[in-house]
């Protein structure tokens, strides 16, 4: 999920979640812990106009 969204920069949040269904077993369930921890390290970001996710890493501005 983490080099999906470096590579894209911004994904809408049913497009990331229907890829990581594909692409992980168990994906459903581990899709949202993973998504909360990774907006608790500050590397993605969610803006709710547009019901996204962008990755903001460590040399990215906000």
């Amino acid at each position: 999920m983490l080099s999906r969204l470096k590579f894209r920069r911004q994904e809408a949040y049913s497009d990331l979640k229907g890829y990581v269904r594909k692409k992980v077993v168990g994906g459903e369930t581990l899709f949202l812990p993973s998504l909360n921890f990774l907006f608790l390290l500050g590397l993605v970001d969610y803006h709710p106009k547009t019901d996204a996710i962008e990755y903001v890493g460590p040399n990215e501005g906000l």
